[in-house]
């Protein structure tokens, strides 16, 4: 591994063996239903069926142009969210804190201070800010995480009560309002009768599939996620990969503050409540397990939008909340169970056992939130070295 060539070409076979060992267990757990096609069809299938229902129970209300675009612009802000939320759960970690980044972000973006800057320069300044703050919390998440050797359940959740209380030191628990017109002028308009908040959706969503799907940043995702030893031995710096995708999904709640913020016109430390929720439930549903390795963007974004739905035909049918959220916990456990079923051939949250991958690594997974701390042999997430002599 000490050569460069040797590291890239290594690299190449890391990132290769999880696909391939991903591939195997589609294959072998559910035929065609256990590949991404399969998989995403069933959640077309599944959508068709809820606006079959959503017109049955409360017909043009539901089909109506204006409510087709009032779920788009719901599904939006969550959906951002959810593309970061995707990259981290796919490298094999778990991040709690997108919520309370996306309400540090949107306060931070809408202090006086900024917003006189933004006045004085221009209302892109605004946008900065959010996104930097994202990206600065996803930093700390991710060096803590991979640096630290501290579980991402645990560090994450740190954050969001971390990054909750700094939005309402800052916002003074009070709610501020956006003034810069030209800020929500732009968000809060339309091109070919498509609203820009859906169009911002729809690009970080297709810069998600082709980052995760056409680079070499995606593959070692997949990699780190499958295996992270392997993916360690092959030359993959699994730490510093780890960084940057809690680095990427704060980035995602920053973009997903400045929507908020033109769709509310407010920023405020309430912002983004159980968005965390949201986005794993979306993520899960799209077909990404949790125990990394395995995931895709068309699958998340769908996810979003069969939940937002669902939230819009109980509304239109005046339904209580209570019996949403009852209906979502349900929705989520079925989708689990069926991602084990078509993973693993059976109800078991467990890899399945397989011949090593290309490359004679040994196929050995960890456990999601250990996974992205790159550990070492012996450490956790990793292979055991191998116990050799006698013992006295």
């Amino acid at each position: 591994m000490s050569g460069q060539g040797t590291s890239e070409g290594s690299t190449a076979v890391a990132a290769g063996a999880p696909e391939t060992d991903a591939g195997r267990r589609g294959s072998s757990g559910g035929g065609f239903l256990g590949g991404p096609v399969g998989r995403n069809l069933g959640l077309v299938v599944a959508l068709v069926i809820l606006c079959v229902v959503g017109v049955a129970t409360a017909g043009d209300r539901f089909a109506s142009v204006d409510n087709v675009l009032t779920i788009l612009r719901l599904a939006s802000v969550i959906g951002v969210v959810s593309v970061g939320m995707t990259f981290v759960i796919i490298g094999g970690g778990i991040d709690l804190s997108v919520g309370a980044l996306v309400a540090l972000a949107s306060v931070w973006a809408t202090t006086l201070a900024t917003q006189q800057m933004a006045e004085d320069v221009h209302w892109i300044v605004m946008v900065f800010t959010a996104v930097v703050v994202g990206a600065v919390a996803g930093l700390v998440n991710g060096v803590v995480i991979a640096y630290g050797r501290l579980a991402a359940f645990i560090a994450t959740l740190a954050m969001l009560a971390a990054a909750r209380g700094l939005a309402e030191i800052i916002a003074n628990r009070r709610t501020q309002i956006v003034k810069d017109q030209d800020f929500l002028s732009f968000f809060s308009g339309d091109v070919l009768g498509i609203p820009t908040l859906v169009i911002i959706f729809a690009l970080v969503a297709i810069a998600g599939w082709v980052v995760l799907n056409r680079t070499t940043f995606g593959r070692r995702t997949f990699a780190v996620g499958g295996n992270a030893e392997a993916a360690r031995l092959a030359g993959i710096r699994v730490q510093r990969h780890t960084v940057w995708l809690y680095v990427l999904s704060g980035v995602c709640c920053g973009i997903a503050a400045v929507m908020l913020m033109a769709r509310t016109t407010t920023g405020s430390s309430t912002h983004g409540t159980l968005y965390e929720l949201d986005a794993i439930a979306a993520v899960v549903i799209g077909g990404t397990l949790l125990i990394g390795g395995r995931g895709t963007i068309v699958g998340t974004v769908l996810g979003v939008v069969i939940f937002t739905t669902l939230g819009n035909v109980f509304t239109l049918n005046n339904l209580s909340s209570s019996a949403q959220a009852v209906a979502r916990g349900v929705i989520i456990v079925l989708a689990v169970l069926l991602q084990q079923r078509l993973a693993t051939g059976g109800f078991a949250f467990r890899r399945p056992t397989a011949g090593p991958p290309s490359g004679g690594l040994p196929a050995t997974g960890s456990p999601a939130g250990t996974v992205s701390g790159g550990a070492a042999d012996g450490g956790p997430g990793g292979a055991r070295p191998a116990v050799t002599g006698t013992t006295r």
